[in-house]
């Protein structure tokens, strides 16, 4: 089930996708939410940035955590349009992200169920409830067709 706040910040997180989109960014956007209130926002910025830790996930926890003033999120939710890498997936147990929502699976490297479940590994020391499939067609729509057009 869907809940309306899930859809609601996975559109946020779908608007930054395209800002990504419009700069020839992969289009991924994550918008980071506590008790209902934007902390922070971000679209991915490898390119730009010259960056290969510029995801979309990893900025919106930076400046999260600096909007906060502190390197623990407690009592967040990450929105983000596709899976998280293993890089990202890490930066949330790092970061003590309680909750993830992602839009659609990513067979080439997600880290959160698709190739690998790096929040179900036994040593982890932090549990992360996760939400899929929200928007996923949108989201599915907003990689598939960027991809396309470079075809």
């Amino acid at each position: 089930m869907m809940l309306e706040d899930d859809v609601r910040w996975m559109r946020e997180a779908l608007a930054e996708a395209q800002v990504a989109a419009e700069r020839g960014e992969v289009p991924i956007g994550a918008v980071l939410v506590q008790d209902n209130r934007e902390i922070a926002r971000a679209y991915n910025r490898t390119i730009t940035d010259c960056d290969p830790t510029a995801h979309a996930e990893m900025i919106a926890l930076r400046l999260g955590a600096q909007a906060m003033r502190n390197y623990r999120l407690a009592n967040t939710t990450l929105y983000v349009t596709i899976e998280p890498c293993a890089m990202c997936a890490g930066a949330m147990i790092q970061a003590r992200v309680p909750r993830l929502v992602y839009g659609c699976s990513e067979p080439k490297g997600g880290a959160v169920r698709s190739c690998f479940s790096v929040f179900e590994h036994p040593m982890v020391n932090h549990r992360v409830e996760v939400s899929e499939g929200v928007l996923r067609e949108e989201c599915l729509r907003t990689i598939q067709a960027f991809f396309e057009a470079r075809r």
